[in-house]
């Protein structure tokens, strides 16, 4: 199935920019602790060096081979990219931090799951200060999450339990760890564990309250943190609604990425509006997601069109939900079950109605067995 492999990536894509927004505020935290002044940044000493941002490489030799990795990245050539930005981290004597943390992203963005716990390894020894070491054992417990989820190796996920213990040791404000941990243990079957990090995440986190429904929900079924779920996400439409991924559990999405200048995306259009017709009594949503720059032109299309259903605009293939599911190419259809398991993707008009319906089937299914068994959980003792 196209694209799926990328999953365990896009899952993830968001903490990491989360992950490097708190250390920046551990870091002024800890500068604050230390007495330093907010007029500017910490003078680092011999023995530590500013954490302010990555370093660049040095040596002569490096840094020719830093430009060249950057150029192959203007290129879209990222394997190759990855490849000069680590070999200009050992011409570095193995101190260039910017080098491995842009080789790092580039692995994940493409998929390199075993780059990218490699690469997340060479960062550890780098790792000085308290944040920049939260920041390494975090990327490598990722890194062999994703290693284990693609390669289905036991030995992975419970390398990356040690991984995210070491990050909560490090900083216990870090709820995410505990997140992430509970995913590792879910992939273990170690339910009971599992559903506890949930929790402890739900009741300490302060800073991605967008995950906040998608935690809840494993928390309730830990067999869901185990399944290929489409990722988190939220939005407000174009006509005002605020929704989320989980928030539309129990119903059937088919998320529909186009632009108003793709011909294809045109022409399979009144396919889309047919099926937004058909379910619309139905447990289905059908959500386009417009990759649009011009506000003003999708709104004009949309309105001409007739497009009824809950429309979005992304603003393009760097859109943050674009890049969630790792959209490429448009047309692209994402067809998600009731449960929020991503079920199918196709690039192109592919032949969806037939899934649909039988998806339609289960979850109207689903959801009459479900008030069923919260009046059997509430019957009293005996009762009959």
């Amino acid at each position: 199935m196209p694209g799926i492999r990328s999953f365990s990536h896009a899952r993830w894509i968001a903490l990491v920019a989360l992950l490097l927004a708190l250390c920046t505020g551990m870091q002024a935290a800890q500068a604050s602790q230390e007495g330093t002044s907010g007029a500017g940044p910490a003078k680092a000493d011999a023995h530590s060096p500013d954490t302010t941002s990555p370093t660049e490489p040095t040596d002569p030799k490096a840094r020719k081979t830093y430009a060249s990795a950057i150029d192959w990245e203007k290129h879209r050539n990222y394997g190759s990219a990855i490849d000069d930005f680590r070999k200009a981290n050992r011409q570095d004597g193995g101190q260039c931090r910017d080098c491995l943390h842009r080789a790092y992203l580039l692995a994940r963005q493409i998929g390199a799951f075993k780059d990218e716990a490699e690469i997340a390894r060479e960062m550890v020894p780098q790792a000085v200060t308290t944040p920049e070491k939260v920041s390494a054992h975090y990327r490598l417990g990722l890194g062999l999450q994703d290693e284990g989820v693609n390669g289905k190796k036991d030995e992975s996920f419970r390398e990356s339990c040690d991984e995210f213990k070491a990050v909560i040791a490090l900083e216990p404000r870090f709820a995410l760890a505990h997140y992430a941990y509970g995913v590792s243990l879910a992939y273990l079957n170690q339910d009971d564990a599992a559903r506890t990090e949930f929790a402890t995440f739900l009741e300490r986190d302060k800073q991605s309250p967008e995950l906040h429904e998608r935690a809840q929900r494993y928390a309730g079924r830990v067999e869901l943190a185990r399944a290929t779920m489409a990722p988190p996400f939220s939005l407000t439409t174009l006509d005002g609604r605020r929704i989320s991924m989980d928030s539309l559990a129990g119903k059937v999405v088919l998320i529909d990425f186009w632009a108003t200048w793709c011909g294809p995306c045109r022409e399979a259009l009144p396919h889309i509006k047919r099926i937004a017709a058909k379910f619309s009594e139905q447990p289905l949503v059908v959500l386009s997601i417009s990759l649009d720059t011009d506000e003003g032109k999708w709104k004009d299309f949309v309105a001409k069109n007739e497009m009824t259903w809950l429309q979005y605009r992304d603003g393009g293939f760097e859109g943050k939900i674009a890049k969630q599911f790792n959209v490429r190419a448009i047309p692209a259809t994402f067809t998600i079950d009731a449960d929020g398991v991503l079920e199918d993707q196709h690039v192109g008009d592919g032949n969806i109605e037939g899934k649909l319906k039988k998806l339609v089937v289960q979850a109207a299914e689903k959801n009459k067995a479900a008030p069923a068994a919260e009046t059997a959980e509430k019957a009293p003792v005996g009762s009959n």
